[in-house]
């Protein structure tokens, strides 16, 4: 069975009569459902739902947009309709870790991942990663200092919006954005990073948890925002370790949690899964 072509995600206050709403407002314009999602938050008093269709016969996804608008308007609902026959186009930057940003390529490449990469960025050059396919995706060796940091940003952005990137993947990119960077992307730049933070900051966190004897390793993705490391988390996963492991075996146990987590999130990303709740996200898994 062919996966829906649209998706329709909204967030209000909840209230009676939401649902029975919003899908007779697309049966009505020849919408078919083919997967619902909702949740009631107890705590905050909203409404989310995930809602993937296809149109038959003589749908317009427009008339339903239009439609659509009125309804929204009328329960103050915040929505989208994605169209997903186009994959998102999604803008990559890396430093010297590349496991991540190998994983995203591998996982494009078999259509694991709906997107469409426009380019990669890296404060490194290009012989740091010799050797590895970018699929003949552009290289940007984009360096960065602390004074040349607003023009380096600068440039990233104007990557963005010349390549039309809908989404940035900070896929292990060690570099603080700034906050005006930050600004213009949020709700669409993932970052990716060791869940240690903030018990284990600064230099080799996995030397610090073997010197402290953690038996949990792991890793969260989460929204990017001004708060360093305190975006919305959508996706978090862990290991457990024993004493007999040593830091190089943490290193490779953290590596291979960063890319699944970071690959989940991203594809939940794209699907439309996610939608923000304040400091949280609500996730509509797959």
């Amino acid at each position: 069975m062919s996966k829906p072509q649209y998706v329709l995600t909204l967030s209000c206050l909840n209230r009676p009569g939401i649902v029975a709403a919003v899908s007779s407002c697309l049966f009505e314009h020849g919408a078919d459902i083919r997967e619902a999602q909702q949740y009631d938050d107890v705590e905050t008093r909203k409404f989310f739902a995930r809602i993937a269709f296809d149109l038959l016969g003589q749908g317009d996804i427009a008339a339903v947009r239009e439609a659509f608008a009125a309804v929204a308007e009328t329960l103050k609902l915040t929505w989208q309709i994605s169209d997903h026959a186009t994959p998102r186009r999604v803008l990559l930057l890396v430093s010297k870790f590349d496991h991540c940003l190998v994983d995203l390529l591998y996982r494009w490449r078999i259509g694991e991942l709906p997107m469409t990469p426009t380019a990669i960025v890296s404060n490194h050059s290009a012989e740091y990663y010799e050797g590895l396919d970018f699929g003949g995706l552009p290289f940007h060796h984009l360096p960065i200092t602390k004074e040349t940091k607003m023009e380096q940003e600068a440039q990233i952005w104007a990557l963005v919006k010349e390549t039309g990137a809908e989404l940035v993947v900070l896929a292990r990119y060690m570099q603080v954005l700034s906050d005006a960077l930050t600004a213009k992307l949020v709700g669409r730049c993932i970052n990716i990073h060791h869940s240690f933070l903030p018990g284990f900051k600064g230099a080799k966190p996995y030397h610090q948890a073997h010197g402290r004897g953690v038996k949990l390793i792991g890793a969260t993705a989460h929204y990017v925002t001004a708060d360093l490391d305190e975006g919305p988390i959508i996706e978090q996963d862990v290991e457990r370790i024993s004493h007999a492991d040593t830091p190089d075996d943490l290193i490779r146990k953290g590596r291979d949690i960063e890319r699944r987590v970071l690959a989940r999130a991203v594809r939940n990303h794209l699907e439309d899964r996610v939608i923000l709740n304040g400091r949280k996200s609500v996730v509509f898994a797959n």
